[in-house]
């Protein structure tokens, strides 16, 4: 499907990190972006750069109220047509930690927002969509976001790896319930990349996280997972799949 400049792409996630490389991408492809974010987020002053083609819907991925306004607010830019699900946390824990269990209500947060936060998008989006005309034999795409750690969790990321597995299994059913409306769902698996989520590691751990990388041996740029959400808008036969962009990384126990 083609990008074109009545094609809006919502972003939850979209104030920094592969949300906003996502964003500055459908843009330069002629596209306008709505950028779904905590109103404590950098959004607003995002959609301010990126100028008349962006606007900042500021909310909680898992506020139903809060993505349906931010839905809402897409189909009054134009025609919803892309969503890429950027949002989520990865807070670290043990389930038997040097303070005991992990607290079911940290767990629960992660899920929350990763998982069930990613289901809420995708489906207000997919009945929003469910109403444009095909092009190209689509009539919308949506892209989300999964993690390696889904294949390969390391210790302390239980939480974080349950709920990107969740994500990585929802693919496929939600490609094949949304197919009789032809719109196409894809999971991008990303492995280490230069996110915010990243940022406050020191030199020593990001030299150790790039080593594990077999080639090329450094974190991935946001731009590169942008280039993949540009492709698999484009390609109309990828569908129901998750990829992983990783640079064939398979995390080690720790």
């Amino acid at each position: 499907m083609m990008i074109t400049d009545d094609s809006v792409a919502l972003i939850s996630g979209g104030a920094s990190g592969l949300g906003a490389a996502s964003a500055h991408r459908i843009i330069a492809d002629g596209g306008r972006v709505v950028l779904l974010d905590l109103p404590s987020s950098g959004g607003a002053a995002l959609a301010e750069e990126l100028g008349e083609a962006a606007t900042f819907a500021p909310g909680d991925v898992t506020s139903e109220k809060d993505v349906q306004a931010a839905v809402q607010q897409a189909g009054e830019l134009g025609e919803l047509r892309v969503v890429v699900t950027c949002a989520g946390v990865a807070t670290p824990g043990r389930i038997l930690g040097k303070q005991g269990m992990l607290p079911l209500a940290e767990y629960r947060r992660v899920v929350e927002i990763n998982l069930i936060g990613t289901f809420a998008v995708l489906e207000a989006a997919a009945e929003a969509m469910a109403g444009n005309e095909p092009r190209d034999g689509d009539r919308g795409v949506v892209v989300m976001t999964a993690s390696v750690a889904a294949y390969d969790g390391q210790i302390g990321q239980a939480a974080y790896s349950s709920s990107k597995g969740g994500v990585a299994s929802l693919t496929l059913p939600a490609a094949r319930d949304l197919a009789r409306s032809a719109i196409r769902v894809m999971t991008i698996a990303p492995g280490v990349f230069e996110t915010p989520m990243m940022a406050g590691l020191g030199d020593d751990v990001r030299a150790s996280l790039e080593a594990l990388v077999p080639h090329p041996a450094r974190l991935g740029r946001p731009e590169e997972y942008a280039d993949l959400v540009a492709h698999i808008v484009a390609n109309p036969l990828l569908n129901g799949e998750v990829i992983r962009l990783d640079g064939a990384l398979r995390m080690p126990p720790r």
